[in-house]
């Protein structure tokens, strides 16, 4: 009885030694889930900047269909937001504006980006060329950064620096 005590304790003390991880096995581990989560991040990073910039491009083709629904009524573009009645307001991320010297043919509608991380946009609504309906285009600036974005030069056309949005 004394030798399968023996035989028994023996067996445990050396299944002991194989249990668990080893150091090494550890450092492989963690290097691994840092690798991982190294490239992760930026693109977890980049959704805050991606939502934001949704809202710009919504708020300015809101602002495009207003001005073409308000050209309708008024057979001229409207030079202020508030006259559109769409309820887009300036916030931290972007400032609206309605631009433009001629608001019988054309008018600019842009969101200029208010941090370095967000692009900007530029909505343009333009007579048609048989004067009967409007047309519009969105433009998205090439690069981020708060500086404004130049106007659409026309219904198929966006200015330098920006690409037009599908």
């Amino acid at each position: 009885m004394n030798t399968q005590l023996k035989a028994k304790f023996l067996y445990r003390r050396d299944r002991k030694h194989e249990e668990g991880f080893t150091l090494i096995e550890m450092l492989v581990v963690i290097i691994i889930i840092g690798i991982l989560s190294a490239t992760a991040m930026p693109s977890f990073l980049n959704q805050a900047a991606k939502t934001r910039q949704s809202e710009a491009k919504n708020s300015t083709g809101a602002l495009n269909r207003a001005q073409q629904a308000y050209y309708l009524e008024n057979q001229v573009f409207a030079d202020d937001v508030n006259k559109l009645s769409v309820g887009v307001v300036n916030s931290v991320s972007y400032n609206y504006v309605v631009s433009g010297n001629d608001f019988i043919n054309q008018v600019a509608n842009l969101a200029t980006a208010q941090q370095a991380d967000l692009k900007s946009y530029a909505g343009g609504v333009f007579k048609s060329a048989n004067n009967l309906t409007t047309v519009a285009i969105l433009c998205e600036a090439n690069s981020a950064g708060n500086a404004p974005i130049n106007a659409p030069t026309s219904a198929s056309a966006c200015a330098n620096g920006s690409q037009r949005m599908q």
